[in-house]
């Protein structure tokens, strides 16, 4: 009855994701923006055997009460390592063979 699913995941368990999504055009002064009406996600998590096992329904009053966490994580690509060193002196000499470009 529901139809295919929006998204499906393969773990341990089958998990499909059924999304349902409605939007209308705010007023004119507003800038022609978009207002969600509806925003319901169905989860369904079916085992090996075809059988239900877990079933989430998230709607918009839950999912602003999702609480996402605001650690981020630190990129190290700042700091130059021996191979950045390495790739940008062969790109040096690929560009300057001969070493008399100026500086």
């Amino acid at each position: 009855m529901l139809g295919p699913p929006s998204t499906k995941s393969t773990f341990d368990n089958d998990v499909w994701i059924y999304i349902e999504r409605k939007t209308t055009t705010k007023k004119l002064f507003k800038l022609s923006r978009q207002k969600v009406l509806v925003n319901n996600v169905l989860v369904l998590e079916i085992d090996n055997y075809g059988l239900l096992v877990k079933k989430e329904f998230y709607d918009i009053e839950k999912m602003n009460d999702l609480d996402f966490s605001k650690k981020t994580t630190e990129t190290i690509l700042g700091k130059k390592s021996f191979v950045y060193d390495f790739l940008s002196s062969m790109r040096q000499k690929l560009n300057d063979p001969l070493g008399k470009r100026k500086k």
